[in-house]
């Protein structure tokens, strides 16, 4: 019995160590994938937008179209579980995120007759120890590493309408 509690007190040691760390490492993955919205003409409206339903990491809005795009974006180290992240957006997921901008949209009507779409991006991050930075304004270009924070990113992919919100039960 010593040994289960034991083992519980050390996970939880190690996700309370841990936590900050990948919360910051999902941060600068979201920071760039809003830059690389930025460069191609959408409008950052909001970053984790939260509400009781869940967060949305992105809430953007295209400047030709006055499409409203929310994107998930999962920030994930070499050798990952779930295939760079895309094995984490579940139906369970696409449903949360889904009420979210649900919440978003009543909460700003005038938003609510733009049309809509769920985006995924994947970022890859690896440490990079003493490498030379490249300010995140510089160009951000889709597979192409970029050095920021310590981390070398690369936007690997970026996945228009991923899912629909009608395919939500």
């Amino acid at each position: 019995m010593q040994k289960i509690y034991f083992f519980f007190a050390f996970c939880l040691i190690v996700t309370c160590l841990c936590y900050p760390l990948m919360t910051a490492i999902a941060q600068l993955g979201e920071q760039l994938v809003a830059q690389w919205l930025t460069t191609k003409g959408w409008t950052i409206l909001q970053q984790n937008w939260r509400c009781r339903w869940g967060e949305i990491d992105i809430i953007a809005q295209s400047s030709l179209k006055a499409t409203l795009a929310f994107v998930e974006v999962k920030t994930r180290s070499s050798g990952s579980w779930d295939a760079g992240g895309i094995l984490a957006i579940t139906l369970q997921k696409q449903a949360k995120i889904t009420r979210t901008a649900a919440f978003f949209l009543a909460e700003y009507p005038h938003f609510a007759e733009c049309p809509c779409r769920f985006d995924v991006a994947l970022v890859a991050s690896q440490k990079k120890a003493n490498s030379l930075e490249k300010p995140l304004q510089s160009a951000i270009i889709l597979g192409q590493p970029v050095i920021w924070q310590g981390y070398q990113l690369t936007l690997q992919q970026y996945i228009e309408s991923a899912f629909e919100a009608t395919n939500i039960q």
